[in-house]
C-alpha cells in the first residue's frame, strides 16, 4: 500500500484530501508545515508528498528544495491557491512532478498521484535495470590505461558524438560501447548491435535499414530495420570493416543527414541514433586497399577509443581469473577453486593472444573440468605453460577422435583466419564454406574474433 504525506496548513483541505486518498487505498499522513513535514520524512519517508506552497513559517519551495537534495527520487506535487507562471516553472525546475491549482479539483488530484507513482515506479525500474546492465558490462581492470579508458566514457558518453573502437580480438569492445551506451541520456532507449561480419552480404542491407513489402520474392511484408528499432537510442556496428562499400555509404548518410531509406522504398526515413563502430582491423590500411571509404572513417572517427590487449595490462589478469572463477562457480553450482601461486605465475606470463576471450574460456574449462579446490599448474594446458606449442597439443593429445577432429578443425580456422588477416569473407571462400556457417563454426569453438 503506497504511503503520502499531504503538508498544507488549511486544516480543511487535509482532511478533504485525506479523505480522498485513503478511499483510494492509500495510507496517508498529514503535516500542517514545512518543518513538521521534513521532521516526519527523516523518521520515514513516504511515496510521494503533496506539498503547499504558501504557509507560514517556510515555504513550500524551500521545503521542496530541501527535500529534493535530501531524497532527489521521491515525487512530489506542488498545490496552490496562489499560483502564477512563474511559480509553477521554478517548481518544476528544482524537480517537482506537477503543480496543481487550488480550488482542487480531486479527480485531478487523484488523476495526477496515479500518474506521478507510475512514473517513478517506471524509472525506479529502469534505474534496477540500468544498474544491472552497469554490472554486466563492468570494464574489469584497475591498471592505469584501463583507468583512463573508464574515464573517457564518462566524458565521452553524455555527447551524442560519434564513437569508432579499435583493439584485437576479444579485448572487450562491446564493453566500451555498452557503457557509451548506458551512462548516456540515451540508456532508456534501445542498444542495438549487429556483428557486420555474420550477417551474409546479400542481406545486411535489409537488415540494417528494413524492407518494404515485395522489395524481393521472400519479402512478403515490411520490415523495420535495425536503425528503426534502434531510434532514440544507439547502434553499435561491430566488425564495420567487414561491411560492403555500398553498405557503407548508406551509413554515412546516415550520419549524414539522419535519414534512410528502406530496400525497395522510396521515402526517407528521420531516425535519431548514435552510431559506435568497432573493428579489430587497420582501417587506414583498408583505406588503401580500397576497403573501406575513407569519409565514413572520419565521419565514425570523431571520438576513437582503443582497446587494449590483455599482454599491455598484466596487472589486471588477476582480477579476470578472481571475477570469472567466482562467476562459473555460482553458473556451475561447485565450490570455487583456489589458482595457487606457481599457476598464477604461468597465467601472468602467457601472451594470451585471444585476449580476456580466450582468458575467460579458460577459466571456465578450468572451474569445471578441475576435480579438485585448486588450480595448480598440473591443471593448465600445455601451451599456456611453454613445455609445448598450440600446434603440438592440439589436436593430437586428445583422447577421443571427436575431440581430435573439432581440435584440428578450429586450429584450422584459426590459421586460416590469420593467413587472410581476419577477413571472414576471404576465408570462408578459401576454405570452401558459407560466410555464415563460417562464423557460426568460430562462435561454437570459441575462436577470437572481432
Amino acid at each position: 500500500m503506497k504511503t503520502i504525506l499531504v503538508v498544507d496548513d488549511e486544516k480543511r483541505i487535509r482532511e478533504a484530501l485525506a479523505g480522498v486518498l485513503r478511499d483510494e487505498g492509500y495510507t496517508v499522513h498529514l503535516a500542517a508545515t514545512a518543518e513538521d513535514a521534513l521532521r516526519r520524512l527523516a523518521k520515514k519517508r513516504p511515496d510521494l508528498v503533496l506539498l503547499d506552497i504558501w504557509m507560514p513559517g517556510k515555504d513550500g519551495v524551500e521545503a521542496l528544495r530541501e527535500i529534493k537534495e535530501s531524497y532527489p527520487d521521491l515525487p512530489v506535487i506542488m498545490i496552490s491557491g496562489h499560483a502564477n507562471i512563474e511559480t509553477a516553472v521554478k517548481t518544476t525546475k528544482l524537480g517537482a512532478y506537477d503543480f496543481i491549482e487550488k480550488p482542487l479539483s480531486l479527480d485531478k488530484v487523484i488523476l495526477t498521484v496515479e500518474h506521478a507513482l507510475e512514473q517513478h515506479r517506471l524509472s525506479s525500474e529502469n534505474q534496477e535495470l540500468r544498474s544491472r546492465e552497469l554490472k554486466k558490462f563492468n570494464i574489469i581492470g584497475k591498471s592505469e590505461i584501463i583507468n583512463a579508458i573508464k574515464e573517457d566514457i564518462k566524458r565521452a558518453a553524455p555527447t551524442n558524438s560519434w564513437i569508432m573502437i579499435t583493439g584485437e580480438n576479444g579485448t572487450g569492445k562491446e564493453f566500451i560501447a555498452r557503457n557509451l551506451h548506458l551512462y548516456s541520456e540515451r540508456a532508456p532507449k534501445p542498444f542495438v548491435e549487429v556483428n557486420c561480419a555474420a550477417i551474409p552480404e546479400e542481406l545486411i542491407e535489409s537488415e540494417l535499414f528494413g524492407h518494404e513489402k515485395g522489395a524481393f520474392t521472400s519479402a512478403i511484408s515490411m520490415k523495420l530495420g535495425k536503425f528503426d528499432i534502434a531510434d532514440g537510442g544507439t547502434i553499435f556496428l561491430d566488425e564495420i570493416a567487414d561491411m560492403s562499400l555500398k553498405t557503407q555509404a548508406k551509413v554515412l548518410r546516415i550520419l549524414q543527414e539522419q535519414s534512410f531509406t528502406r530496400v525497395g522504398g522510396t521515402e526517407p526515413i528521420q531516425v535519431d541514433v548514435r552510431v559506435i563502430a568497432a573493428t579489430n582491423k587497420n582501417l587506414k590500411d583498408e583505406i588503401k586497399s580500397g576497403n573501406f571509404r575513407e569519409d565514413l572513417y572520419y565521419r565514425l572517427n570523431v571520438i576513437p577509443f582503443h582497446m587494449p590487449p590483455l599482454r599491455d595490462r598484466v596487472d589486471d589478469i588477476g582480477l579476470f581469473i578472481e571475477h570469472y572463477i567466482a562467476e562459473f562457480a555460482i553458473r556451475s553450482a561447485k565450490e570455487a577453486p583456489v589458482i595457487t601461486d606457481d599457476a598464477l605465475v604461468y597465467l601472468l606470463k602467457y601472451s594470451w593472444p585471444g585476449n580476456v576471450r580466450e582468458l575467460r574460456n579458460l577459466i571456465e574449462r578450468l572451474v569445471i573440468m578441475v576435480p579438485s579446490t585448486e588450480i595448480t599448474p598440473v591443471d593448465l594446458p600445455a601451451y599456456i605453460k611453454g613445455t609445448e606449442s598450440l600446434e603440438k597439443s592440439s589436436p593430437y593429445a586428445t583422447a577421443q577422435l571427436k575431440e581430435a577432429r573439432n581440435d584440428f578443425e578450429r586450429d584450422f580456422i584459426i590459421m586460416k583466419l590469420k593467413e587472410f588477416n581476419g577477413n571472414i569473407s576471404k576465408t570462408a571462400q578459401a576454405i570452401g564454406i558459407e560466410r555464415s556457417h563460417l562464423y557460426r563454426k568460430i562462435r561454437s569453438y570459441g575462436i577470437e574474433h572481432d
